[in-house]
């Protein structure tokens, strides 16, 4: 359960806990007030390990195995200490079971981890991966030998993604890829974005174009299905000058990515974060402006609004610092004309290149991340870069499905883009085959280019021929085409 769905009197009541444990990690006591996604089970956790833990005590926890791998949540977690200045924790074992899902009605990420009182933890630490056998069936009802006879056990090792931060994500690979991935780990030459963040109204922002008047303004009707807050449907004539092909995260598989709605965007080039001025809306797109106005109660009642647009005077008096209609993670990024996206929910690395749409912009939503480039060349480079199997290896060993977030390129060292390498320069091309044979559903062509890029991809990194195999016996089966097979597991692999 995540603090901010906890009763604000239980939260307030143990606020003083989780910062005497040193638990958030966050910056303000707002975020321990309620804004914060950090699980209850840290708390619990913590507190058993203080009040029950004699020095040199053990300790065995059934605990989500996101603590371990995620950016923010988890870093208070990853402390492993008794508040700033108590005793250290050393973590001598972790059993990740996520694939098991062992609570039967439950999507929870089980793992079981035990801890030591009194010693710091020493990197890397055993890891066992449970993977249930194709096929396999168990119950409840099983015993400890029938999930054995079950499942492979994968002996692993987990150390803090980045070296100099041990509260950092941890990664977690068999010994010989660990040692091996080191050189893709890095703080990388590009910076990844949120997509477009409406606030929660997607349904006043998202449109369909229904057609297009002789004077240059478009018939819109706003997309209200599966919208979080409800919002009445409209049809309105609107300038189409705000208007943006949408990417939304159902819109992108690796290699393709197609709009398949429209957004309006109340924001301009150059204009930093802050949305188009009222009275310039009024008077350049008042069409438009009159359609934002059927929605301004909504607009205004949202959380991220009355977060980041408004403050208190000194008398109290509530100000709003940008127009009602403001939008969130917007920048000079988002207009682009060539972009990297991927989803920020997936089991693996699914990037794509988008460029212009009918010759505008196209604009990802805050379920796809993106990376602004300069040119087609470029954007393919960093594409096959990211859909390479080393790139989708390390995301996979230090990141969760849900949260393949800017941190990405946080980890992954993806250098500039130069056109006189000549491995730049392939990557790019090959990136481009991709995209063309996915658009054709040609997975045999496909298959072909792929395997191309994961011989190519190893030189931006500098891995030797035995570095690179060890890497590939590491690979989780479902994410080469084209490598090598995994050596049997009874070799420890």
């Amino acid at each position: 359960m995540n603090w901010e769905n906890l009763p604000d009197g239980y939260r307030q009541s143990t606020a003083r806990l989780w910062a005497y444990y040193g638990l958030f990690p966050h910056k303000g006591f707002e975020k321990i007030l309620g804004k914060a996604k950090d699980d209850i089970s840290i708390l619990m956790s913590y507190v058993a390990m203080d009040r029950f833990l004699k020095p040199r005590g053990k300790l065995g926890f059934v605990i989500t195995q996101s603590l371990f791998k995620t950016a923010g949540a988890g870093q208070g977690f990853r402390r492993f200490r008794i508040g700033e200045n108590g005793a250290p924790l050393g973590v001598v074992h972790v059993d990740d079971m996520v694939d098991l899902k062992p609570f039967e009605g439950a999507s929870n990420r089980t793992a079981v981890m035990v801890i030591e009182k009194g010693r710091a933890t020493r990197y890397p630490v055993p890891y066992t991966v449970w993977k249930r056998k194709k096929g396999a069936r168990f119950s409840y009802d099983s015993t400890l030998e029938d999930v054995k006879s079950a499942t492979r056990l994968l002996d692993q090792k987990a150390e803090p993604v980045d070296p100099a931060d041990p509260t950092s994500p941890w990664l977690t690979a068999d010994k010989f890829s660990l040692a091996a991935v080191k050189k893709v780990l890095g703080k990388s030459d590009y910076t990844a974005h949120a997509g477009a963040y409406t606030g929660g109204a997607n349904g006043v922002y998202w449109v369909r174009i229904l057609s297009t008047r002789p004077d240059g303004l478009v018939v819109v009707e706003n997309i209200t299905e599966g919208a979080k807050r409800e919002v009445p449907k409209v049809t309105a004539m609107i300038e189409p000058d705000l208007l943006y092909p949408l990417l939304r995260g159902r819109d992108v598989k690796r290699w393709h990515a197609e709009p398949s709605a429209y957004i309006l965007v109340t924001h301009k080039p150059g204009m930093g974060l802050k949305a188009v001025p009222e009275k310039e809306m009024q008077r350049a797109y008042p069409h438009t402006w009159e359609y934002l106005k059927r929605f301004e109660p909504i607009l205004r009642e949202r959380a991220a609004f009355k977060r980041y647009f408004t403050r208190k005077d000194k008398t109290g008096e509530v100000l709003e610092t940008g127009p009602f209609y403001s939008m969130f993670d917007v920048g000079d990024y988002t207009f682009a004309p060539w972009k990297v996206v991927w989803r920020e929910q997936a089991s693996q690395m699914t990037a794509a290149v988008a460029g212009l749409h009918n010759g505008k912009a196209v604009i990802p939503d805050h379920k796809l991340m993106l990376v602004d480039c300069n040119s087609p060349e470029e954007a393919h480079y960093v594409c096959a870069a990211l859909n390479s199997s080393l790139s989708r290896f390390v995301v996979v060993a230090y990141a969760i499905g849900t949260q393949m977030d800017p941190h990405i390129l946080e980890n992954i060292c993806v250098a500039k883009h130069n056109v006189l390498n000549s491995v730049h320069r392939a990557l790019a091309e090959a990136s481009q085959e991709a995209h063309a044979a996915a658009a054709q559903g040609d997975a045999n062509r496909l298959a072909e280019i792929e395997d191309r890029i994961d011989h190519l991809a190893p030189q931006l990194w500098d891995l030797t021929d035995r570095e690179l195999a060890s890497l590939r016996r590491g690979l989780p089966r479902e994410l080469p085409r084209g490598a090598p097979a995994r050596p049997d597991e009874k070799q420890g692999l």
